[in-house]
């Protein structure tokens, strides 16, 4: 068994899992995993594929600028992201989806959304009280390298998180599981902001 093939299983069963949960209707979103990092090389999640249904041969090896020498598979167009997002952070994973709350969130607060005195933060990996965690929210594009850009101006090395305005959210940890945890985290805390606009 190969990196690349275990990484497509899990992948696969991410994907599934998000799937599932409402977060990557029709072919949106992406996972990726880190195999190598000199050079850097991630297996990404191909494009055009309903995410429920992947297999463990769904999935593409890019670079760090997210092409790839692959004369069959084609990577989602966003994985030049991906690779930008691990180069800078160091993250083993990175997850995007297009969940809901995360979206409306930065509708509201297109400056970045401010999150504060909530337990569930601790699930996100900062503190729970006397911490002001800040999601950084980016304009869209469809250009990776501009997005890549405002994704490395804003970014905190404790805040594992970018809103991408009017599109979706990409979470990143060491692994697969810090990721989904961080993201379920992430997606409780954007619910309860944006349901409770208005009354704090």
């Amino acid at each position: 068994m190969t990196d690349v093939e275990e990484a497509g299983r899990a992948l696969a069963a991410e994907c599934a899992r998000y799937t599932a949960m409402g977060w990557m209707r029709g072919t949106s979103g992406n996972l990726s995993v880190v195999l190598d990092r000199d050079p850097l090389r991630l297996a990404v999640t191909v494009s055009g594929r309903d995410k429920g249904e992947l297999t463990a041969s769904d999935v593409v090896v890019v670079d760090a600028d997210g092409t790839t020498t692959d004369p069959v598979r084609v990577p989602s167009a966003e994985a030049g992201l991906h690779g930008r997002i691990a180069a800078v952070s160091g993250a083993g994973a990175i997850v995007h989806v297009h969940a809901m709350a995360p979206v409306v969130a930065a509708e509201h607060w297109p400056g970045g959304v401010h999150l504060r005195d909530l337990e569930m933060l601790k699930g996100f990996g900062r503190a729970a009280h006397d911490d002001t965690v800040t999601i950084p929210v980016v304009p869209n594009s469809q250009d990776m390298r501009a997005l890549g850009d405002a994704f490395e101006s804003g970014h905190r090395p404790d805040t594992p998180a970018l809103i991408v305005a009017r599109h979706g959210v990409y979470v990143w940890g060491d692994d697969l599981h810090q990721a989904r945890h961080r993201l379920e985290c992430l997606d409780w805390l954007l619910r309860f902001t944006v349901e409770t606009r208005g009354t704090r």
